[in-house]
């Protein structure tokens, strides 16, 4: 397996505009080095569903590592006349020193809980906001939509097949990735496979047919060529009459009497339902009850549970263009806001941002996130935020609120808590080493089994709760009062 290709590119540069001149703000008005703290949550869980998945982590720490700003950096930014010739010294001279905690790759995640959190001098934190929000929003939201067609499918394979309709060469080399983690077992994208070992897969497309005098003349050509591998795309002209038919000549013809055995076919036009009754009828008819029956074309999770619902005959899946682009919800929709800033005292000042829009209000401080799991089940109760100089919770009772409606109350003890943020990068040291993608996958797939199957529902699944300790509730509330007008 290879380096990971965005290592190999400087991305500095790659951030909003804006970033850098409230960072010459901050510097020319001597608040530069102010010691702030951010985080990154998100409000909402794509398509309704009941939890969403934290992935795009290594990445962000590749480009945290390689931060550098380079000779043609300081020029351009020195042509657009915006920056103060003290802060293009600060940024030629700039090295990453702030601390990062964050959720393992792999989690699934709730809204308004601190996924990242990023503490350090206010212009580096300020500075890393864009990439760190595309990072993980574009994997975060990949990962979830294929689990979500993973769970439909109910056990059969989904292989990842979207890389033409990716938005961009990079949307679908991590795209691949982050479904990967969601739970699609191969990709059709050669540089994913390549650079993060997901098994690669693909045989023919409808050209190869065509190309013959025959689809007979196809088949045979092909299964010459990959007898080990025989995967045939029967939906050229006819599946019924045409397709199958001269794939069963081909078996026998060509693979079983070489000592081999075909792997499959693959429809990808038509009532995938229906035909692929017909198709599983007559292959195990001729001989093959082994041959699986491929699926593609323009499928989802909700045209998955149906056709399965319809009893169709299908093995595998192959999903494209409504997973790489999650189609039906293509914005995560993570933000990044302040919400502490270092006293004079050495201690945090808590920051919050209003709105009229209530989920749109903050959490303010400088916080720390725990997962309670009942002991004997292993499910998930809920997942609990707290100011960081609380004591860590230990099985003690604790009464669980809805933050937003508190007379929802739940008294909750001898559970197991687990903290969900973990050090990152400790000074600008990385401190952390990612596991293996494989193993990020089977870390995704068991925290899943922990929650309950109420809240892993697609409609209307039941809400799984992030509550404020009283402590930070109460700082909360205070800092609503004061700034109410």
């Amino acid at each position: 397996m290879q380096a990971d290709s965005s290592a190999q590119r400087n991305l500095t540069m790659l951030l909003d505009f804006y970033e850098l001149t409230m960072s010459n703000g901050y510097l020319v008005n001597g608040m530069g080095e102010r010691i702030v703290a951010f985080d990154m949550f998100f409000r909402n869980i794509p398509d309704s569903g009941g939890f969403a998945i934290f992935a795009g982590l290594e990445q962000l720490i590749d480009y945290l590592k390689a931060m550098s700003f380079t000779a043609e950096d300081i020029e351009y930014l020195r042509g657009t006349k915006a920056f103060d010739e003290r802060f293009l010294k600060y940024l030629l001279d700039f090295r990453f020193v702030c601390d990062v905690w964050a959720f393992a790759e792999g989690t699934p995640v709730f809204p308004g809980e601190p996924m990242v959190v990023v503490r350090g001098p206010i212009i580096q934190a300020q500075l890393i906001e864009t990439m760190l929000l595309l990072s993980i929003n574009h994997q975060s939201l990949i990962a979830t939509k294929a689990n979500r067609i993973h769970r439909a499918a109910q056990g059969r394979p989904i292989m990842e097949f979207g890389s033409r309709r990716a938005q961009g060469y990079d949307a679908a080399v991590y795209g691949a990735r982050a479904a990967y983690i969601g739970g699609c077992v191969s990709t059709s994208c050669t540089l994913s496979s390549q650079e993060f070992g997901i098994p690669a897969v693909g045989t023919m497309a409808h050209s190869w047919v065509q190309l013959f005098d025959s689809e007979l003349e196809a088949f045979e050509r092909y299964a010459r060529l990959y007898p080990d591998n025989c995967v045939l795309l029967v939906d050229t002209y006819n599946l019924i009459t045409s397709g199958i038919p001269n794939a069963i000549k081909v078996f026998d013809s060509v693979i079983t009497p070489a000592g081999h055995r075909p792997k499959a076919v693959r429809i990808d036009s038509g009532d995938i339902a229906y035909l692929s009754k017909r198709a599983r009828e007559m292959l195990d008819t001729a001989g093959y009850p082994d041959v699986r029956i491929v699926a593609t074309n323009a499928l989802d999770e909700y045209i998955i549970r149906d056709l399965l619902v319809q009893g169709a005959k299908v093995d595998a899946f192959g999903v494209g263009e409504k997973l790489i682009t999650s189609k039906s919800e293509p914005v995560f929709g993570g933000v990044y806001k302040l919400v502490a800033a270092m006293d004079d005292a050495g201690g945090y000042t808590p920051k919050i941002k209003l709105s009229e829009t209530v989920e749109k209000i903050t959490n303010p401080g400088f916080k720390r996130a725990y997962r309670f799991f009942n002991r004997e089940t292993d499910k998930a109760v809920a997942d609990y935020i707290t100011h960081h100089d609380e004591a860590i919770p230990n099985g003690e009772t604790i009464t669980l609120f809805d933050p937003d409606a508190i007379w929802k109350r739940k008294r909750v003890s001898g559970y197991l808590a687990e903290a969900l943020l973990i050090p990152i990068f400790e000074s600008g040291r990385c401190v952390y080493t990612p596991p293996s993608l494989t193993g990020i996958r089977s870390y995704c797939f068991s925290q899943i089994d922990r929650l309950w199957d109420e809240v892993k529902r697609f409609e209307r699944p039941s809400r799984y709760y992030v509550n404020l300790s009283q402590n930070l509730w109460e700082i909360k509330q205070k800092m609503l009062l004061e700034n109410h007008h």
